[in-house]
């Protein structure tokens, strides 16, 4: 009998809480009652505009936000409320790639010492990290001697790539991908999810990918969630959500994606200013 649980991760009724100053203060509601699941080898797009709980229910499942109620489960273990040292034992399983490749290096190590540092305390002999290095490098199309060089030698793009081999080390089954790509311009942007694409088909990891942009998620995503006010209002097959939205929210979403004609950018403003309207009324 198969016990393997099918999803990766599950997160059921999530909400998270922050504490308020004032003794009659109730406390802040950044997340109320969120749910969804991904599938082993699965990206799940996680879209919103700035404020709307994507990166808090990001944060929440590498343990950095406070869950006041619900359950995350990784792998059909609930890791909602682990300790520092439960947490430090998952991470080899969780990882996550930051959104700014520029302060998410220490600008002092080289990028094989980026690389190898989370491998030697693992455990990992010396000669055997550094071949892993090796074989990160070519996986992110680096050159070799990128291992003897610092961060700020590498464009952003170069030190993306650097990061996404860094969650890799510890062949993790869950990357928490957080804005990875919108410090990057639009055609740096295009090879780095093309990279996360690879990836994924060669190793098999499941991503949450967070981002604004619509059109970023409906590259790599399989399944899409919608966020607004810390709620998920909308969620379903990429192609779905992205191609046929029917949350209002979701296509007004959909209208702030820029297009290079002149002209549609003006009329897709004007009606995602209509869109808000109907919505405000």
């Amino acid at each position: 009998m198969n016990t393997t649980p099918a999803n990766v991760l599950e997160v059921d009724g999530l909400v998270v809480a922050y504490a308020v100053k004032g003794r009659r203060a109730q406390p802040f509601r950044a997340l109320h009652g969120v749910s969804l699941d991904i599938r082993p080898g699965e990206t799940v797009g996680l879209v919103g505009e700035s404020g709307s709980g994507k990166t808090t229910l990001g944060r929440a499942v590498l343990g950095l936000a406070p869950v006041a109620e619900g359950e995350i489960r990784y792998a059909g273990r609930v890791i909602s409320r682990l300790s520092a040292r439960e947490r430090r034992a998952l991470s080899a399983e969780i990882q996550v790639v930051f959104q700014d490749p520029y302060t998410s290096l220490n600008p002092a190590m080289t990028v094989g010492d980026i690389l190898t540092e989370p491998l030697l305390v693992s455990g990992t002999a010396r000669a055997s990290a550094e071949e892993r290095v090796r074989g990160l490098l070519d996986q992110v199309r680096l050159p070799a001697d990128a291992a003897h060089r610092l961060p700020r030698e590498f464009s952003g793009g170069q030190r993306q790539r650097v990061a996404i081999a860094r969650a890799l080390c510890r062949e993790p089954r869950l990357i928490v991908c957080d804005e990875p790509v919108s410090a990057l311009d639009l055609s740096t942007q295009a090879r780095v999810l093309e990279l996360f694409v690879e990836i994924q088909e060669r190793t098999g990891v499941a991503y949450l990918f967070i981002t604004h942009d619509l059109s970023v998620v409906r590259c790599v995503s399989h399944r899409v969630a919608v966020m607004h006010r810390g709620r998920i209002v909308e969620s379903g097959e990429a192609t779905a959500v992205t191609g046929d939205p029917r949350d209002p929210y979701t296509r007004r979403l959909m209208l702030a994606a820029p297009v290079p004609d002149p002209e549609r950018q003006r009329e897709r403003r004007e009606r995602r200013r209509s869109l808000k309207a109907a919505a405000a009324e």
